[in-house]
């Protein structure tokens, strides 16, 4: 019961309709645009985001999709809403709309450079590897920060 309550947060929170806890950590775009190197091809693919939408609306799935374009050919990265309630559940914080963003850019970028998937239009994520891309983005963010 407590993970449809959750849901319908985020929904409405992504509908602009409830205000969302703040995440102390401030992206400013580091996946919204960025390059990335194909490991099979060698070749520089530039990704952008482009879209967030929840996918309950557009396919019944519990997931939040993003649209990234690689290359000006869309791929979509599927987050699973139970990682929402799994992470309010650690930290007592909500995923925000950018932070998802920078989650998903995280992960494709990966995929790219590992070779998991160039010619793919769609990565489903479990909770854990959802999980796994927002600790490593935030850590990567974190770590970017001047000292002092």
């Amino acid at each position: 019961m407590r993970q449809a309550f959750i849901i319908i947060q985020l929904a409405r929170r992504l509908a602009g309709l409830l205000p969302s806890r703040v995440v102390r950590y401030s992206f400013k775009g580091m996946y919204k645009d960025f390059h990335a190197m194909d490991r099979w091809t060698r070749k520089e693919v530039h990704c952008i985001y482009q879209a967030l939408i929840v996918a309950i609306a557009t396919r019944h799935a519990d997931a939040v999709d993003i649209k990234f374009l690689v290359d000006g050919r869309p791929v979509w990265i599927a987050l699973p809403h139970p990682a929402w309630v799994e992470y309010e559940k650690r930290t007592g914080k909500l995923i925000t709309d950018p932070l998802a963003v920078e989650i998903a850019g995280h992960y494709l970028k990966y995929a790219l450079e590992s070779g998991e998937g160039m010619d793919r239009e769609m990565f489903s994520l479990t909770v854990g590897q959802t999980l796994e891309h927002l600790d490593a983005a935030v850590e990567e963010k974190v770590g970017s920060q001047p000292v002092g």
